[in-house]
């Protein structure tokens, strides 16, 4: 039997001012804190971000607790530069102008994309499968594609946006897919298509360098990995690795099911459009029939057509259970509304976030 793929996870956090929540851009001051600590925070294109990443693992197990050791260890170095880590998507308070971190490339972007670039502050989870190489890679693509609203819905955590409620689950996917290389990637039938359509992003200059397909699956360009980027920050690490268990083992399954014909983009499209908006609350878009469902029967078809390669794994009954305390005790977006709602005050959702972020069931 083929030996299952390693995975690893990078999760993109929001530093803000403990007192008031408005973001704060002291990324290079808690990356420098942490690293006379021993450990790697990676800048994001705006200074109040800063990114993890976890080594490659073989176990659920041991990707929950470094998961959970790097978001304390990042808490405890904003702590040291009187910021507050909080895994949520957008800013939930109103923040003033935000602040491109200086790097050449980034302000490339910014000098490119403008008030794009400028109004980013968006956070996510990026969840990568070792593949052999490129076909591989797009195998899982194809194999994802319609199942990425689902893994949207259940990892939505943008609720509140500066001070308000956006109406959706996942503000964060509706901004982000304004970039032009974002959201659901084509079916690729080859990796002649493949390389031919990113040539011609490149050539057309909608994308300053293959690190800028923005695409909710795609090949890495740095590991020899396949990247899934569909979620926003998940309030948990729980979420984080539940998330990761059901994409490492969809990336198993893609390796020998039977592809039906791809789904058109523009239903594609709206199943992402119902997903950001209901999050796991309400009617999604079934990818196989195109007609209404409920998140907790679509995620159950989901799980059932990756089952064998979660009990290769031995992760079913991690994955029943944490997605049964998922629907039970909600999401992020699920969490900052009932919050917010409570008194209509923003500092009960940041203090919500600011606890899921360290909070562990486990």
């Amino acid at each position: 039997m083929e030996a299952p793929p390693t995975v690893g996870v990078e999760e993109e956090f929001l530093l803000v001012d403990p007192r008031t929540g408005a973001p704060v851009g002291r990324n290079a001051d808690v990356a420098r804190t942490a690293a006379d600590l021993g450990m790697d925070l990676q800048l994001e294109i705006m200074r109040c971000q800063v990114e993890t990443s976890t080594r490659v693992h073989t176990t659920t197990d041991d990707l929950l607790r470094e998961l959970r050791e790097l978001r304390r260890g990042a808490a405890a170095c904003a702590e040291k530069n009187d910021a507050l880590l909080l895994a949520a998507a957008v800013p939930p308070s109103v923040p003033e102008e935000l602040a491109i971190t200086g790097t050449p490339r980034y302000s490339r972007i910014a000098e490119r994309f403008g008030r794009l670039a400028r109004e980013q502050g968006l956070c996510g989870c990026h969840v990568h499968v070792a593949v052999p190489g490129l076909v591989e890679a797009l195998r899982v693509s194809n194999f994802l594609r319609p199942w990425l609203p689902v893994l949207l819905a259940l990892t939505a955590n943008s609720a509140i946006y500066r001070g308000c409620e956006t109406g959706y689950a996942s503000w964060r996917n509706i901004m982000w897919r304004r970039w032009p290389s974002a959201g659901p990637p084509p079916y690729f039938a080859s990796v002649a298509e493949y390389e031919a359509a990113v040539e011609s992003m490149l050539a057309l200059g909608v994308i300053l360098d293959r690190k800028m397909i923005y695409w909710d699956v795609r090949p890495s360009c740095t590991f020899p990995t396949v990247e899934v980027r569909v979620s926003d920050v998940p309030a948990t690490v729980e979420e984080s690795a539940l998330l990761a268990t059901l994409v490492r083992a969809a990336a198993m399954t893609a390796r020998t099911a039977e592809f039906g014909p791809p789904v058109p983009e523009p239903a594609l499209r709206a199943a992402y459009w119902r997903a950001a908006h209901e999050g796991l609350d309400g009617i999604v878009i079934d990818p196989v029939t195109g007609g209404p469902i409920r998140v907790p029967e679509l995620l159950d078809h989901f799980v059932a057509l990756i089952q064998p390669a979660l009990e290769n794994l031995g992760d079913l009954p991690f994955v029943t259970d944490a997605i049964a305390a998922l629907l039970s005790r909600g999401n992020g977006a699920r969490r900052q509304l009932n919050a917010f709602r409570a008194r209509g005050d923003i500092a009960d959702v940041v203090a919500e976030l600011a606890d899921a972020t360290l909070y562990t069931c486990r």
